[in-house]
């Protein structure tokens, strides 16, 4: 008998090895490989399907139910309910075909070559090589961006580079470094020759990759002259790559809005719809775009940094040890960890269960304020959430609903009038829909709500198979609008901050 604390996961056809302490939720540990759950790991849309090649997933009542439903063979299992106690190899049904959130599929020019495409995050950053001539994933790689070290947020950065322009080089040859690595590790796996690389990032991460000076982005009006395209060759990034491959960073729509949302706003089919819709992109910032192919507003807000655990007490990326759900049964708080381990601390998708857990037993009032004393809401023996920490959600839930509601207003519509809403951002897999419109932070029916999980990454393999005119010509399409400087800001942002469940 086999008495290892840990197991295997052997995935097909990437070539990829994980190690996963024995009992692991499945969907936990390959959710970090850029797959969408768009029912947050409930066993519901059947998105996360499996092929099991080798070793034994065990079948509960509910699981094998759920594959009954899907018409889904015995070799089959959902990702979400399963559970790693043997070495095991599957084969993951989402590299096969590159398809819309809408499971619209995404029809594409077939290309004798294979090309990599680059989601460079202030906090991760996820590259894959794509087959071009079947559309399929070849392989992964994924990291956190080591500029972290000088600034969890975006500003931190800035500051930091500012400093000095030897300060600012070295927030530049890091990323390069970083990314590079893992084009260079994809490029030796690759089975065509490849013919480009698409990065895409938010405004800083183009600036600070590029080597663009970042005082424009510090200092009002906030606008930089230099948001477009920008090519490079390996040589002039010390890529050890084939020297005809080119390099690219796709353009930025303004100051706060990057390349990652104009690839999030083309796979939400924002630019060829003709019915409206609204992308939320809730990563280290929080992005918001309202529109359909006559026109899409954008706007960027200060909201990220409580979903992705900074500025919370216990808060951290949702990665291993993080508290992603929470659940009430007989009174008392049931938390699902990321990787089944005892819990480290709480991400944002386990932080909104916790703060509508809080509302509707009357722990939490309107106002945000905690009723007992101490001001702390215990979670696990080592897990809790502070009075500050109510607050930071607060401002987090007011940025973007205030940054939707005045978007919808600069585009003549309502929230009713909206086809699609979208949600993206690192914590998108998990959220529970319910809890989030609950609290206001989503002003949407749930059935107008659409989970995208990592629509930069959609978005960048698609553009992979577009020219530089196409993309360039979507840039214009699009409009940058500051949410301060309107004047009904500072009243929808106060209406906003307050809790009122329904």
């Amino acid at each position: 008998m086999n008495h290892s604390t840990t197991c295997q996961i052997t995935l097909a056809p990437l070539g990829r090895v994980l190690t996963v302490p024995r009992g692991s939720n499945l969907g936990d540990a390959i959710h970090e490989l850029g797959l969408e759950f768009p029912c947050g790991g409930k066993g519901i849309c059947g998105n996360c399907k499996v092929r099991l090649l080798a070793g034994h997933i065990a079948l509960d009542p509910l699981h094998e139910a759920v594959l009954k439903r899907k018409k889904l063979g015995p070799e089959w299992r959902l990702a979400c309910l399963s559970r790693v106690d043997e070495d095991i190899t599957i084969e993951v049904a989402q590299f096969e075909n590159i398809v819309l959130a809408d499971e619209t599929p995404f029809q594409f020019t077939p290309r004798a070559q294979c090309g990599i495409a680059v989601d460079l995050g202030s906090t991760t950053l996820v590259s894959q090589l794509l087959d071009m001539e079947s559309g399929q994933v070849l392989s992964v790689q994924t990291a956190l961006n080591p500029q972290a070290v000088y600034g969890a947020d975006i500003m931190s950065r800035i500051s930091y580079a500012l400093q000095s322009p030897e300060q600012a080089e070295r927030l530049t040859s890091l990323i390069r470094h970083t990314v590079g690595a893992q084009v260079e590790e994809l490029a030796a796996q690759a089975t065509r020759p490849i013919g480009r690389v698409r990065i895409v990032g938010n405004t800083v991460m183009h600036h600070l990759f590029c080597g663009l000076d970042v005082t424009p982005l510090a200092t009002y009006p906030f606008e930089s002259p230099h948001n477009g395209m920008v090519h490079f060759t390996p040589a002039d990034l010390g890529w050890q790559i084939d020297a005809s491959i080119d390099i690219t960073f796709l353009p930025n729509i303004g100051s706060f809005v990057g390349s990652d949302i104009l690839a999030g706003i083309y796979a939400a089919g924002m630019f060829s719809s003709s019915s409206p819709r609204v992308l939320v992109d809730l990563g280290t910032n929080g992005e918001i775009a309202v529109g359909n192919r006559d026109g899409i507003a954008c706007a960027s807000t200060a909201a990220g940094p409580a979903f992705e655990g900074s500025n919370i007490s216990c808060g951290m990326r949702a990665s291993t040890g993080a508290i992603s759900s929470i659940t009430l049964k007989e009174g008392h708080h049931e938390c699902h960890v990321i990787g089944s381990v005892p819990a480290k601390g709480i991400c944002g998708s386990g932080l909104i269960d916790a703060i509508y857990l809080g509302v509707t037993q009357g722990e939490i009032d309107e106002q945000g304020v905690i009723r007992h004393e101490p001001k702390i809401l215990p979670l696990t023996d080592k897990v809790h959430l502070e009075q500050q920490d109510i607050r930071e959600f607060q401002l987090a839930k007011a940025a973007v609903a205030t940054g939707v509601e005045l978007l919808l207003h600069e585009q003549h519509l309502t929230h009713a009038e909206i086809d699609k809403m979208f949600i993206a951002g690192g914590f998108g897999n998990y959220i529970n829909l319910e809890h989030a419109t609950s609290l206001g932070l989503l002003e949407f029916a749930p059935s107008q709500i659409v989970k995208l999980s990592n629509s930069a990454l959609i978005g960048a393999k698609m553009f992979l198979f577009q020219d530089d005119e196409f993309i360039n010509q979507l840039v214009p399409r699009t409009r940058h609008i500051s949410l301060e400087s309107n004047p009904a800001f500072l009243d929808t942002f106060c209406q906003k901050i307050l809790f009122t469940t329904h």
